[in-house]
Protein backbone atom coordinates (compact mmCIF):
# COMPACT_ATOMS: atom_id res chain seq x y z
CA UNK A 1 0.00 0.00 0.00
CA UNK A 2 1.08 3.53 -0.64
CA UNK A 3 -0.53 6.93 -0.78
CA UNK A 4 0.51 10.12 -2.54
CA UNK A 5 -1.05 13.54 -2.82
CA UNK A 6 -1.66 16.30 -5.31
CA UNK A 7 -3.35 19.51 -4.22
CA UNK A 8 -4.26 22.03 -6.86
CA UNK A 9 -6.10 25.31 -7.10
CA UNK A 10 -8.80 25.09 -9.72
CA UNK A 11 -10.20 28.00 -11.66
CA UNK A 12 -13.19 28.17 -13.98
CA UNK A 13 -11.32 30.94 -15.77
CA UNK A 14 -8.36 28.96 -17.13
CA UNK A 15 -9.68 29.01 -20.68
CA UNK A 16 -11.50 32.33 -20.53
CA UNK A 17 -8.99 34.97 -19.42
CA UNK A 18 -5.40 35.71 -20.32
CA UNK A 19 -2.84 36.31 -17.59
CA UNK A 20 0.59 37.47 -18.81
CA UNK A 21 2.29 34.79 -20.91
CA UNK A 22 4.98 34.30 -18.27
CA UNK A 23 2.31 33.54 -15.66
CA UNK A 24 0.48 31.09 -17.90
CA UNK A 25 3.79 29.36 -18.60
CA UNK A 26 4.50 29.00 -14.87
CA UNK A 27 1.07 27.49 -14.27
CA UNK A 28 1.55 25.06 -17.13
CA UNK A 29 4.91 24.01 -15.69
CA UNK A 30 3.13 23.28 -12.40
CA UNK A 31 0.41 21.30 -14.17
CA UNK A 32 3.06 19.34 -16.07
CA UNK A 33 4.84 18.53 -12.81
CA UNK A 34 1.59 17.06 -11.50
CA UNK A 35 1.03 15.09 -14.70
CA UNK A 36 4.54 13.68 -14.67
CA UNK A 37 4.32 12.70 -11.01
CA UNK A 38 0.96 10.98 -11.42
CA UNK A 39 2.04 9.22 -14.60
CA UNK A 40 5.09 7.80 -12.83
CA UNK A 41 3.11 6.93 -9.69
CA UNK A 42 0.29 5.34 -11.72
CA UNK A 43 -2.32 4.98 -8.96
CA UNK A 44 -5.00 2.30 -8.93
CA UNK A 45 -7.54 4.62 -7.33
CA UNK A 46 -8.10 8.36 -6.88
CA UNK A 47 -9.76 9.82 -3.80
CA UNK A 48 -10.94 13.24 -4.93
CA UNK A 49 -11.80 15.85 -2.29
CA UNK A 50 -13.47 18.84 -3.89
CA UNK A 51 -15.93 21.69 -3.30
CA UNK A 52 -19.03 22.77 -5.17
CA UNK A 53 -20.31 26.17 -6.27
CA UNK A 54 -24.09 25.79 -5.99
CA UNK A 55 -24.25 23.37 -8.87
CA UNK A 56 -24.68 20.10 -7.02
CA UNK A 57 -25.31 21.16 -3.41
CA UNK A 58 -27.78 23.82 -2.30
CA UNK A 59 -29.22 25.27 0.87
CA UNK A 60 -32.25 22.97 0.80
CA UNK A 61 -29.78 20.50 2.34
CA UNK A 62 -26.15 21.56 2.75
CA UNK A 63 -23.97 18.87 4.41
CA UNK A 64 -20.46 19.70 5.64
CA UNK A 65 -19.15 16.75 3.62
CA UNK A 66 -20.58 13.97 1.50
CA UNK A 67 -19.40 10.82 -0.30
CA UNK A 68 -20.79 10.08 -3.73
CA UNK A 69 -21.73 6.46 -4.50
CA UNK A 70 -22.38 7.61 -8.04
CA UNK A 71 -21.42 10.99 -9.49
CA UNK A 72 -21.96 13.01 -12.63
CA UNK A 73 -19.94 16.03 -13.72
CA UNK A 74 -22.19 18.81 -15.02
CA UNK A 75 -19.59 20.22 -17.42
CA UNK A 76 -19.56 23.88 -16.43
CA UNK A 77 -16.99 26.35 -17.83
CA UNK A 78 -16.08 23.92 -20.58
CA UNK A 79 -15.01 21.10 -18.30
CA UNK A 80 -15.77 17.52 -19.21
CA UNK A 81 -19.30 16.33 -18.50
CA UNK A 82 -20.50 12.83 -17.73
CA UNK A 83 -20.49 10.05 -15.19
CA UNK A 84 -17.41 9.37 -13.07
CA UNK A 85 -16.11 5.82 -12.59
CA UNK A 86 -17.06 5.44 -8.92
CA UNK A 87 -16.55 2.05 -7.23
CA UNK A 88 -19.84 2.09 -5.36
CA UNK A 89 -19.09 -0.74 -2.93
CA UNK A 90 -15.79 0.87 -1.93
CA UNK A 91 -17.56 4.21 -1.40
CA UNK A 92 -19.99 2.46 0.93
CA UNK A 93 -17.12 0.76 2.80
CA UNK A 94 -15.40 4.12 3.30
CA UNK A 95 -18.64 5.66 4.55
CA UNK A 96 -19.20 2.86 7.03
CA UNK A 97 -15.60 3.12 8.22
CA UNK A 98 -15.85 6.88 8.78
CA UNK A 99 -19.20 6.59 10.55
CA UNK A 100 -17.66 4.13 13.01
CA UNK A 101 -14.91 6.70 13.66
CA UNK A 102 -17.60 9.21 14.70
CA UNK A 103 -17.53 11.13 11.41
CA UNK A 104 -21.20 11.57 10.51
CA UNK A 105 -21.02 11.28 6.75
CA UNK A 106 -23.70 12.24 4.30
CA UNK A 107 -23.99 10.11 1.19
CA UNK A 108 -25.31 10.80 -2.27
CA UNK A 109 -26.37 8.06 -4.64
CA UNK A 110 -26.48 10.64 -7.43
CA UNK A 111 -23.93 13.34 -6.69
CA UNK A 112 -23.56 16.16 -9.19
CA UNK A 113 -20.15 17.79 -9.28
CA UNK A 114 -18.81 20.86 -11.06
CA UNK A 115 -15.41 22.11 -12.19
CA UNK A 116 -14.29 22.44 -8.58
CA UNK A 117 -14.23 18.68 -8.22
CA UNK A 118 -13.16 17.42 -11.63
CA UNK A 119 -10.85 20.05 -13.12
CA UNK A 120 -7.65 18.55 -11.59
CA UNK A 121 -8.58 15.11 -12.96
CA UNK A 122 -9.04 16.64 -16.40
CA UNK A 123 -5.78 18.59 -16.17
CA UNK A 124 -3.81 15.54 -15.02
CA UNK A 125 -5.39 12.81 -17.14
CA UNK A 126 -7.29 14.65 -19.84
CA UNK A 127 -10.25 12.44 -18.94
CA UNK A 128 -12.30 12.45 -15.74
CA UNK A 129 -12.98 8.72 -16.17
CA UNK A 130 -9.31 7.75 -16.53
CA UNK A 131 -9.21 6.13 -13.08
CA UNK A 132 -11.71 4.80 -10.55
CA UNK A 133 -12.49 7.69 -8.26
CA UNK A 134 -14.09 8.18 -4.85
CA UNK A 135 -15.62 11.70 -4.88
CA UNK A 136 -15.85 13.45 -1.53
CA UNK A 137 -17.60 16.83 -1.36
CA UNK A 138 -16.50 19.31 1.29
CA UNK A 139 -18.68 22.38 1.75
CA UNK A 140 -16.44 25.35 1.06
CA UNK A 141 -18.75 28.16 -0.04
CA UNK A 142 -21.93 27.99 2.03
CA UNK A 143 -21.85 29.15 5.69
CA UNK A 144 -22.06 27.79 8.33
CA UNK A 145 -18.76 25.93 8.07
CA UNK A 146 -17.71 23.04 10.25
CA UNK A 147 -14.60 23.74 12.37
CA UNK A 148 -11.30 22.94 10.68
CA UNK A 149 -10.46 20.33 13.29
CA UNK A 150 -13.37 18.29 11.91
CA UNK A 151 -11.92 18.58 8.42
CA UNK A 152 -8.60 17.34 9.75
CA UNK A 153 -10.39 14.45 11.47
CA UNK A 154 -12.20 13.63 8.24
CA UNK A 155 -8.88 13.49 6.42
CA UNK A 156 -7.32 11.36 9.14
CA UNK A 157 -10.23 8.94 8.84
CA UNK A 158 -9.76 8.70 5.09
CA UNK A 159 -6.06 8.03 5.57
CA UNK A 160 -6.74 5.35 8.17
CA UNK A 161 -9.17 3.66 5.77
CA UNK A 162 -6.54 3.63 3.04
CA UNK A 163 -4.01 2.19 5.47
CA UNK A 164 -6.27 -0.56 6.74
CA UNK A 165 -8.37 -1.49 3.73
CA UNK A 166 -6.39 -0.61 0.61
CA UNK A 167 -3.12 -2.27 1.52
CA UNK A 168 -2.82 -3.79 -1.95
CA UNK A 169 -3.48 -0.54 -3.80
CA UNK A 170 -1.66 2.58 -4.87
CA UNK A 171 -3.92 5.51 -4.02
CA UNK A 172 -3.70 9.14 -5.08
CA UNK A 173 -5.58 11.70 -3.03
CA UNK A 174 -6.43 14.99 -4.74
CA UNK A 175 -7.40 18.16 -2.89
CA UNK A 176 -8.98 20.61 -5.31
CA UNK A 177 -9.47 24.24 -4.41
CA UNK A 178 -8.24 27.36 -2.70
CA UNK A 179 -6.28 29.32 -1.85
CA UNK A 180 -7.29 32.92 -0.97
CA UNK A 181 -10.00 34.16 -3.28
CA UNK A 182 -13.42 35.71 -3.38
CA UNK A 183 -15.03 35.23 -6.78
CA UNK A 184 -18.60 36.49 -7.29
CA UNK A 185 -20.30 33.51 -5.60
CA UNK A 186 -23.51 34.77 -3.96
CA UNK A 187 -23.95 34.75 -0.18
CA UNK A 188 -27.24 33.66 1.37
CA UNK A 189 -27.09 36.44 3.97
CA UNK A 190 -27.08 39.17 1.34
CA UNK A 191 -28.93 37.44 -1.49
CA UNK A 192 -31.83 39.07 -3.29
CA UNK A 193 -35.09 37.07 -3.20
CA UNK A 194 -34.36 35.76 -6.71
CA UNK A 195 -30.81 34.70 -5.86
CA UNK A 196 -31.98 33.21 -2.57
CA UNK A 197 -34.33 30.92 -4.46
CA UNK A 198 -31.43 29.89 -6.66
CA UNK A 199 -29.30 29.04 -3.62
CA UNK A 200 -32.19 27.03 -2.18
CA UNK A 201 -32.13 24.74 -5.20
CA UNK A 202 -33.62 26.79 -8.00
CA UNK A 203 -30.17 27.04 -9.56
CA UNK A 204 -30.02 23.31 -10.16
CA UNK A 205 -29.99 22.18 -13.81
CA UNK A 206 -29.80 25.62 -15.41
CA UNK A 207 -30.79 26.12 -19.00
CA UNK A 208 -27.88 26.63 -21.41
CA UNK A 209 -28.76 30.32 -21.60
CA UNK A 210 -28.85 30.74 -17.82
CA UNK A 211 -25.62 28.77 -17.47
CA UNK A 212 -23.89 30.98 -20.01
CA UNK A 213 -25.14 34.16 -18.31
CA UNK A 214 -23.85 32.94 -14.94
CA UNK A 215 -20.47 32.08 -16.40
CA UNK A 216 -20.20 35.41 -18.20
CA UNK A 217 -20.72 37.25 -14.90
CA UNK A 218 -17.74 35.41 -13.42
CA UNK A 219 -15.58 36.04 -16.47
CA UNK A 220 -16.44 39.75 -16.44
CA UNK A 221 -15.66 39.99 -12.73
CA UNK A 222 -12.26 38.38 -13.34
CA UNK A 223 -11.40 40.84 -16.09
CA UNK A 224 -12.41 43.76 -13.87
CA UNK A 225 -10.40 42.40 -10.93
CA UNK A 226 -7.31 41.97 -13.09
CA UNK A 227 -7.77 45.52 -14.36
CA UNK A 228 -7.69 46.82 -10.79
CA UNK A 229 -11.38 47.45 -10.44
CA UNK A 230 -12.08 46.51 -6.84
CA UNK A 231 -15.11 44.26 -7.25
CA UNK A 232 -13.92 41.47 -4.96
CA UNK A 233 -11.68 41.09 -1.91
CA UNK A 234 -7.92 41.27 -2.65
CA UNK A 235 -5.92 38.06 -2.63
CA UNK A 236 -3.93 37.26 0.52
CA UNK A 237 -0.51 35.84 -0.46
CA UNK A 238 0.86 35.90 3.10
CA UNK A 239 -2.08 33.84 4.34
CA UNK A 240 -1.67 31.42 1.43
CA UNK A 241 2.03 30.92 2.08
CA UNK A 242 1.49 30.38 5.79
CA UNK A 243 -1.07 27.67 5.09
CA UNK A 244 1.28 25.94 2.65
CA UNK A 245 4.11 26.18 5.19
CA UNK A 246 2.02 24.50 7.89
CA UNK A 247 0.84 21.75 5.56
CA UNK A 248 4.42 20.98 4.61
CA UNK A 249 5.47 20.53 8.26
CA UNK A 250 3.24 17.49 8.81
CA UNK A 251 1.74 19.02 11.99
CA UNK A 252 -1.65 20.41 11.02
CA UNK A 253 -2.82 21.10 14.57
CA UNK A 254 -2.15 24.88 14.35
CA UNK A 255 -4.86 25.10 11.70
CA UNK A 256 -7.44 23.88 14.21
CA UNK A 257 -7.40 27.35 15.74
CA UNK A 258 -8.31 29.11 12.52
CA UNK A 259 -11.91 30.28 12.66
CA UNK A 260 -14.16 30.33 9.59
CA UNK A 261 -15.01 33.99 10.18
CA UNK A 262 -11.34 34.97 10.26
CA UNK A 263 -10.65 32.99 7.10
CA UNK A 264 -13.44 34.83 5.33
CA UNK A 265 -12.24 38.19 6.60
CA UNK A 266 -8.58 37.70 5.70
CA UNK A 267 -8.67 35.48 2.62
CA UNK A 268 -12.15 35.79 1.16
CA UNK A 269 -15.43 33.92 1.02
CA UNK A 270 -14.03 31.06 -1.03
CA UNK A 271 -10.81 30.61 0.95
CA UNK A 272 -12.68 27.77 2.68
CA UNK A 273 -11.77 25.61 -0.31
CA UNK A 274 -8.46 25.03 1.47
CA UNK A 275 -10.46 22.51 3.49
CA UNK A 276 -9.85 20.11 0.62
CA UNK A 277 -6.09 20.58 0.99
CA UNK A 278 -6.24 20.16 4.77
CA UNK A 279 -8.21 16.92 4.53
CA UNK A 280 -5.85 15.57 1.87
CA UNK A 281 -2.72 16.35 3.88
CA UNK A 282 -4.30 14.95 7.06
CA UNK A 283 -5.00 11.69 5.22
CA UNK A 284 -1.42 11.42 4.01
CA UNK A 285 -0.04 12.21 7.45
CA UNK A 286 -1.92 9.32 9.04
CA UNK A 287 -0.32 6.85 6.66
CA UNK A 288 3.21 8.06 7.39
CA UNK A 289 5.70 10.89 7.43
CA UNK A 290 5.69 12.73 4.15
CA UNK A 291 7.70 15.18 2.16
CA UNK A 292 6.45 17.88 -0.19
CA UNK A 293 8.20 17.04 -3.45
CA UNK A 294 6.96 20.02 -5.43
CA UNK A 295 5.32 23.31 -4.56
CA UNK A 296 4.14 26.18 -6.76
CA UNK A 297 2.42 29.36 -5.66
CA UNK A 298 1.53 32.62 -7.28
CA UNK A 299 -1.31 35.10 -6.72
CA UNK A 300 -3.05 35.41 -10.08
CA UNK A 301 -5.68 38.19 -10.28
CA UNK A 302 -6.88 37.04 -13.71
CA UNK A 303 -7.96 33.74 -12.12
CA UNK A 304 -9.22 35.55 -8.97
CA UNK A 305 -7.08 33.12 -7.01
CA UNK A 306 -4.05 32.61 -4.91
CA UNK A 307 -3.00 29.75 -7.14
CA UNK A 308 -1.06 26.78 -5.83
CA UNK A 309 -0.03 23.25 -6.77
CA UNK A 310 1.69 20.81 -4.42
CA UNK A 311 2.82 17.21 -4.69
CA UNK A 312 3.63 15.14 -1.63
CA UNK A 313 4.64 11.54 -1.05
CA UNK A 314 5.56 9.28 1.84
CA UNK A 315 9.17 9.26 3.00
Amino acid sequence: MTLALVTMSHSPLLEFVDPPAEVKAQVEVAFEAARAFVKDYDPDLVINIGPDHYNGFFYDIMPPFCIGYEAVAIGDFGTQAGALDVPKELAAELTDYLMHRDIDMTVSLRMEVDHGAVQPMEIIYGDITAKPILPIFVNSVAPPFTPLRRIRQLGEGIGAFVKEHLADKKVLIIGSGGLSHEPPVPQIATATPEVRQSLLGGGRHLTPEARDARQQRVISAAKDFAAGINVVKPLAPEWDRELMRILATGDLSPIDEWSPDEMTEVAGNSSHEVRTWIAAYAALGVVGEYTVDYSFYRPIPEYIAGFGVTIASLK
